[in-house]
């Protein structure tokens, strides 16, 4: 990596250099760093050949993804796709977080600006890029090294290969800061069993490393001592030889007591397959009641319900029955609009108002409750808009 003096002077330009390190002696690769600021680059793009290395480098941010960000990653993207024989690896900076989620407070920031064309651009080109990874021309390896989020789901689970690790935290939990889980999420969690997908959607509920492997959701698992050992094997690797280099990181850890999705997986399987937001309350409420071990559960979780907002968990609710009719293209279509739905109203604003602008805790949520959120009005955020989102 450039050190800081070296980044300012080529500020907002890309910097090609020799960086054999990085891929073993006596190889050229070209690294491009690209930064809109005078400090650390936001991403590092490293290219050997066909192997090609992204690293989010916004460490302090637990890398957050910014509209930056990914204005220099999706035209890469879109060059890569043409040659089958490309592997793309990507990481976080750091040992904390893979990418905590996207920059929504860039959002909320801009909602004074008529039509707030940070909320219209962020999600267009987000969406943009994840379909690009989603297609699958290539083979992309994201290691999950850390806090998974958000907009960090969004550029690794659409890929062929996920390596968890005894790090790596999942989460969607978009529905508490009045939002909802999308860069793909109708497509992937509308397609996990048992009513994991809903359960994890609507609660916002956490997965650690080895039950991502569980869900699904990740497809290999590495201890963080492994990883560098594991990088090393693919920077050097063929697309041919990822799965065999793959194979070896397959065993997990046991389940310990703190595994939700295994220790309640009758429960989740029972309740989040009900046909409503309100069935699944109810039934929640009806398990809670008691001292047991699922009496606490279903408190716990019938709390984190609670707590979100009234809107965004009926409109999860139909984004997930419906994602899971829709292929790719149509799904990321499908939550443009809802996005687009989400900027004209009150909670997303008011969410993260409470959660990063002045942090009470306290969002006051528009309506209030479940029974003041009509089917009509869940019916608007599905609706066709003027501005589609168009997917090359």
């Amino acid at each position: 990596m450039m050190k800081p003096s070296k980044i300012a002077a080529f500020y907002n330009q890309i910097n090609v250099r020799n960086t054999a390190k990085w891929f073993g002696q006596g190889n050229l690769a070209l690294n491009r760093t690209f930064s809109k600021t005078p400090h650390e680059p936001e991403v590092i793009i490293q290219e050997n050949g066909n192997v090609k290395k992204v690293l989010l480098n916004r460490p302090k941010a637990l890398n957050a993804l910014n509209l930056n960000m990914i204005r220099v990653m999706y035209p890469l993207y879109k060059q890569w796709e043409k040659n089958p024989s490309t592997l793309v690896i990507m990481k976080g900076a750091g040992d904390k977080a893979f990418c905590a989620g996207g920059d929504i407070r860039s959002i909320y920031d801009g909602k004074s600006t008529p039509g707030n064309p940070v909320g219209r651009d962020f999600f267009k080109e987000e969406y943009k890029l994840n379909y690009a990874i989603a297609k699958k021309s290539f083979v992309h390896v994201a290691l999950l090294n850390g806090i998974t989020m958000g907009g960090g789901v969004g550029l690794s689970v659409h890929g062929k290969y996920r390596v968890a690790t005894e790090h790596t935290t999942f989460a969607m939990p978009e529905t508490a800061i009045g939002f909802f889980c999308d860069v793909g999420g109708s497509y992937f969690l509308s397609r996990l069993e048992n009513g994991l997908g809903l359960y994890l959607a609507l609660t916002g509920a956490r997965l650690k490393g080895a039950d991502l492997v569980r869900a699904g959701i990740a497809t290999h698992y590495a201890t963080s001592q492994q990883l560098p050992e594991l990088e090393e094997k693919l920077s050097k690797a063929t697309t041919q030889q990822v799965d065999s280099i793959l194979s070896k990181y397959t065993a997990i850890p046991p389940p310990s007591h703190e595994s939700d999705i295994v220790a309640h997986k009758d429960l989740i399987a029972k309740i989040f397959t009900k046909n409503s937001v309100e069935e699944i309350e109810k039934a929640l409420k009806s398990e809670a009641e008691g001292d047991s071990h699922n009496a606490k559960w279903a408190k716990h979780t019938l709390g984190m319900l609670e707590k979100a907002s009234p809107t965004s968990l009926k409109v999860v609710f139909r984004q997930l029955r419906e994602g899971k009719k829709l292929n790719y293209a149509e799904v990321f279509k499908m939550e443009y609009r809802i996005s687009q739905a989400f900027m004209t109203r009150n909670d997303f604003f008011e969410g993260v108002r409470a959660t990063l602008v002045d942090k009470d805790k306290n969002p006051k949520w528009s309506p209030k409750t479940l029974a003041e959120v009509s089917d009509h009005e869940v019916d608007q955020f599905f609706k066709k808009i003027s501005n589609e989102l168009e997917l090359d």
